[in-house]
């Protein structure tokens, strides 16, 4: 009973739609009745957001390691791998970014250049402390580390080493430590030292034409 009710209202909407003359008969028994047809499309109206966005803009920061003006007076060949070294090295860094009058070079690097240097490859370096000043001269032992630090507000510390017979003692103890620093450092010799490097010279290049070994 329940399916054909409803069956039979089902049929009764129908002819109810399709029929004018039913729709006229339904508007008169009920005045309130619209039947107006509703436009296809979406019931709901989607609205764009509109403005700019929420997101912080990001401003990119300036560069801090911006390259200071090349006003340096005095060029510190150095050997990075030389643990009692960088000791000194370091220090004088530290001094230097007051001044900015010494610039620092580590031959130990792979991009060392001789070339830059005045012609002074590893091997001469290795041997004792070089020093280039701006006008290209070179100075070494004592004399490259009074330089150094004059330029850095420490020329007391070597005062007195140019007074002699001072000055030729203090040249004698550095002779010394630089034949032995190798050793006193725990260091292979400078001529296992200088294979490794041309070893790793030679599989860094590979077949490259423009590297130098």
């Amino acid at each position: 009973m329940a399916t054909r009710g409803a069956a039979a209202a089902a049929s009764t909407i129908w002819k109810h739609r399709r029929n004018p003359s039913l729709r006229s008969l339904s508007n008169h028994f009920n005045p309130n009745f619209n039947h107006r047809i509703i436009p296809t499309g979406f019931k709901y109206q989607v609205r764009a957001i509109q403005g700019t966005s929420t997101d912080p803009v990001i401003t990119p920061l300036k560069n801090r390691d911006e390259p200071k003006p090349q006003n340096w007076k005095i060029k510190m060949l150095y050997d990075g791998d030389c643990p009692l070294c960088m000791r000194e090295v370091n220090m004088l860094m530290e001094r230097n970014e007051k001044h900015g009058t010494i610039k620092f070079v580590d031959i130990s690097s792979n991009d060392y250049s001789p070339e830059d240097n005045q012609g002074l490859d590893y091997k001469t370096v290795m041997g004792q402390i070089h020093a280039i000043q701006s006008d290209g001269n070179v100075v070494t032992g004592v004399e490259a580390f009074r330089r150094l630090y004059e330029e850095v507000g420490l020329g007391w510390v070597y005062t007195i080493t140019k007074f002699e017979p001072i000055g030729k003692l203090a040249d004698v103890v550095y002779d010394v430590w630089a034949k032995y620093r190798l050793q006193v450092t725990g260091r292979p010799s400078l001529e296992a030292i200088l294979e490794a490097r041309k070893k790793d010279k030679v599989e860094t290049c590979g077949e490259s034409k423009d590297c130098k070994i």
